[in-house]
Formats: structure tokens, sequence, C-alpha cells
């Protein structure tokens, strides 16, 4: 539940991008900035919060994270302009990037280690359930009562949320080991984390380089009404939810080698969008595998970040769970504001996809680079050598 919520406020504002810059006064790429800025929220929370919370029993913390959201999104309904919305969606992210942070870790603690890609897969399913139901719904509510009320919605599943983590939490969940300042350098300065937290960054950026802006592609270029633009959205949401879970599976056994093609696919999935986005039929089915192809990586990194912490700095398995989810927003960050850029550009709004497309050609190649890295590094992630040009 409170990963629901998360997940709604973090992608709803995508499809109320043209509403909530028509209400208050702004051009879209600036209205983009609410997307990019919260995700550097997060980029800032999950690893300093993660790192300065500790101590703080599992469940206390959770509760008090959800707590920061309501009152995040509640300040974001009643925000008199751009820029007090901009520290309310950054609050905002704050609460979001501790809370997946230490979710990944004990979501993989309480399986057996060949399940562990799938259980971080369920526990994101709440954020892409959000994605299927919560955004198009979120979207259909600011279209139809202003966008001021889908940040009231999304309080309101905060504070369910809320009740739920203080009833069915169990409170003796354990703490990790206390991450300091120093442990964060020492993950920081881990050759395979940089590469992984590299993946993260460029492989989730490719896709908002175009998802940030979907809603005004799809109206200006496939020539869709808005109201069909919510629908577009709830397809892309089920196409995410399936990814997801294919993707964990794909990545139980061996993550590094299952995201090299996970990347390639997603990146010319990219690429062909270019070419259908004038056609409604055509880029609704290509919009249905990048959603797919966008989330079937997620489980696969936080499993890969975690192996290769637990291997190389046992105890770091939180603050790199935690960079990894800052890794994601940074990438968010990167390619909604490159969008933005590329929006106000003579390239225009219909370049964006094979500018994303590039993201992921720079991630294909980050990801060979981590599978020559040896023998070493194949023992974390798979258990046995991989030979790159084989793969």
């Amino acid at each position: 539940m409170s990963a629901f919520g998360i997940g709604t406020t973090e992608f709803v504002i995508v499809g109320l991008l043209p509403t909530v810059a028509g209400d208050l006064g702004i051009s879209i790429p600036s209205a983009g900035l609410l997307v990019s800025l919260y995700a550097i929220g997060v980029a800032i929370g999950a690893p300093v919060l993660t790192a300065l919370t500790g101590k703080v029993p599992r469940k206390t913390l959770l509760i008090s994270i959800m707590i920061l959201f309501v009152i995040g999104n509640g300040l974001a309904s009643i925000a008199p302009g751009f820029i007090t919305l901009i520290l309310a969606r950054i609050l905002t992210g704050f609460a979001h990037g501790v809370y997946f942070s230490i979710g990944s870790t004990i979501a993989a603690s309480l399986v057996p280690e060949e399940k562990r890609a799938t259980a971080i897969s369920i526990m994101f399913a709440g954020l892409t359930l959000a994605i299927v139901t919560g955004v198009p719904l979120g979207t259909f509510i600011g279209q139809h009562f202003g966008w001021r009320a889908t940040f009231i919605g999304v309080a309101i599943l905060g504070i369910i949320g809320l009740l739920a983590s203080m009833i069915l939490v169990p409170a003796h969940l354990q703490n990790g080991k206390t991450a300091s300042l120093q442990q964060q350098l020492k993950v920081l300065t881990n050759k395979r984390l940089i590469f992984a937290f590299l993946m993260t960054a460029m492989g989730y950026g490719g896709t908002f380089v175009v998802f940030t802006y979907l809603s005004p592609i799809l109206q200006e270029i496939t020539g869709l009404k808005e109201s069909v633009v919510t629908l577009i959205l709830l397809i892309y949401g089920i196409a995410i939810a399936l990814g997801n879970l294919i993707g964990g599976r794909l990545a139980n056994k061996n993550p590094l080698k299952a995201l090299l093609w996970m990347f390639i696919a997603q990146g010319l999935v990219l690429f062909l969008f270019y070419f259908t986005v004038h056609s409604p039929v055509l880029s609704i089915i290509t919009l249905f595998f990048l959603g797919a192809l966008s989330f079937a990586s997620v489980p696969g990194l936080q499993l890969l970040v975690v192996q290769i912490a637990e291997k190389e700095l046992p105890g770091t398995q939180d603050v790199a769970s935690g960079i990894n989810i800052a890794a994601f927003n940074i990438g968010i960050a990167i390619g909604s504001y490159s969008g933005g850029l590329i929006v106000t550009s003579s390239l225009g709004i219909g370049s964006t996809p094979w500018i994303g497309a590039l993201f992921l050609v720079i991630t294909v190649m980050i990801t060979l680079y981590s599978i020559r890295l040896g023998k070493k590094t194949a023992e974390i992630i798979g258990g046995k050598t991989i030979n790159c040009l084989s793969v």
C-alpha cells in the first residue's frame, strides 16, 4: 500500500504536466522540473537518510516515512505557487528514497537466495500497480477536478499505507549494520558498484527522456485526445507490472546477463518509437513493450547491487541499495531534464525517442564492460565465468 501511494505521486505528474503548466502559467519544460527535482529529492534521501536512520527500528522508520509522505502531498495540494509545489515534491522525494532502499533489503532478506529478485519485484509490485491504476485514475481526477485534487487523493493513499504499516508490519524486523558516512564512501569507491549504479542511472534515464513528455507527445504528434492519453497510461502501466514480474524471474540466477539483453531490447524499442509515434495503433503497441522493458530491469539491478555489496563490503547492503535507488532517480532527473532541452531545441519533442535510445546504447556498453571485469565479478553475479563474446 505504501509503495502504491509513493508510485502514484511519483508518476502521476507526467499525465498532469499540461494541466499544471496551464494553471500555474508556466511552460511544459518548466513543469517537467516537477519530475526531475522530485527525483533529486529521492537521490538525496535514499543514501543519506538511509545512513542516518540505520539505528532506527525498521517499523518505526516505515511509519515515519509515511508520515513525511502524507505531509509532503498535503503541502503540494495547497501550494500557492510553483516554487512551493517544487519544495513539497522534494520533501515527498525524501520519503520515497528511504522507503525503497530499506524495502529492497528487507524483501531480499526474507526469502531463499534463489528467490531474492522475485521478492524485490513483488515489493516493487505496489509501485507498478500504481502505474496501472493510480496514475491513470490520478490523471483523470486532475484533468476533471484540478491537479490539487489528485494530491489530496494521494495523501489519502499515504494515510492508508501508514495505517497498514502500523497494523501489519512485524515489530521485530532486524536492523542492518549501521551505515556511517565513511561506509557510504567505501560503497562509492567500489568499482563494480559504481558501474552498477551507472547502469541503473543511464538505463532508467533513457526511458524518462520520453516518458516525462509522453502526454504532450501523444497529443501533439500522435494526435490523440487528452482523455485517450489516460487510457494509454493504463495500458503502459499494465505493461510495466508484467515486465517487473517477468524481469524479476529472469534475473534470479544471473542478473547481469539478463540485464544486458533487457537493455538491448529497451534501446531498440525506444528507437522504434521514433518511427511509430505518428500512428495511434503502432505507438500504443510500441509503448506496451517499452513499458514492460523499462521496469523489467529494476529487480535485477537492485539484486545485483545487493549481491555485490554482500560480497565486497559486508554490512553496507542498505547503503548500496539506497544509492542505487538514488541512481534510478538521478537517471530520471537527467532523462527528464534532457527531454526538456530537446523539447525546447530545434530538434523538437518528436526527437526524444531516439535521444532516449542513445542512453541505452551507453548502458549496454557499461553492462558489457561490467561483464568483462573478470571471474571475481562473475562469481558474485552468476556463479560462473561469463565470456563477453559468447554473451
